[in-house]
């Protein structure tokens, strides 16, 4: 896979959904522990009754009292993910690009993602895995944050928003859509309807890849 595309770019990811097609960490996690039912009503409160990510996230602390380091390797592992991801990043970099995941998800998921090829990874502040302490509300990422540090990313790679593409499903991604004008809606619901250069359904990062490549060419 070759192209001009990655020159210069930085292309900022999603997690839930995005590169995780159909699931999230917190799903991911939960099935680990057995709490599949949990979680999924924890989710409608978030999606559908205007939960905090902060809230959720305290919520989802209780729930993983008894969490271990080897069910977080065990739902990373096995977490529906894209093909091509890897791929996908070793071209960008190849062609002098970039490439960082911004999820609201907690950060001990995450930053797995350095040792795929991501150059930064940022994640909602959890405690350490086995938890010993609570969670720090100002340390969970909203979509604003996602703003924030997709800005702050700029400064660091030296670019500015029009040599960024952002990829992205749903309603958390809404406010950095609005921000860098080439995106691509992954598997995306209505919340992105409008927001998007291009969208996605699929499997393969690489073919929502291609179809910024194509018009770029």
């Amino acid at each position: 896979m070759t192209s001009s595309l990655g020159r210069g770019r930085l292309h900022l990811f999603d997690l839930d959904g995005t590169l995780i097609r159909g699931s999230a960490a917190a799903v991911e996690i939960s099935r680990q522990l057995g709490l599949s039912e949990e979680i999924a009503a924890l989710e409608r409160g978030f999606l559908l009754d205007g939960m905090t990510p902060d809230e959720f996230a305290v919520q989802a602390h209780a729930l993983w009292s008894a969490l271990t380091p080897e069910q977080v390797t065990a739902a990373f592992e096995g977490a529906p993910w894209l093909a091509g991801i890897r791929e996908v990043w070793a071209d960008i970099h190849e062609e002098g690009g970039r490439c960082a995941v911004i999820s609201l998800s907690p950060d001990f998921f995450v930053e797995r993602l350095l040792d795929w090829g991501a150059d930064a990874a940022h994640g909602s502040g959890w405690p350490s895995v086995p938890f010993t302490q609570p969670i720090h509300r100002p340390s969970i990422l909203d979509a604003a944050a996602k703003v924030r540090i997709a800005r702050q990313l700029c400064g660091e790679f030296g670019v500015g928003w029009e040599d960024c593409v952002a990829y992205g499903d749903s309603m958390s991604d809404a406010q950095l859509f609005a921000a860098v004008p080439l995106n691509v809606a992954v598997n995306a619901d209505h919340h992105l309807a409008g927001l998007s250069r291009h969208a996605y359904t699929g499997g393969d990062l690489r073919e929502a890849y291609d179809l910024v490549r194509k018009s770029a060419a």
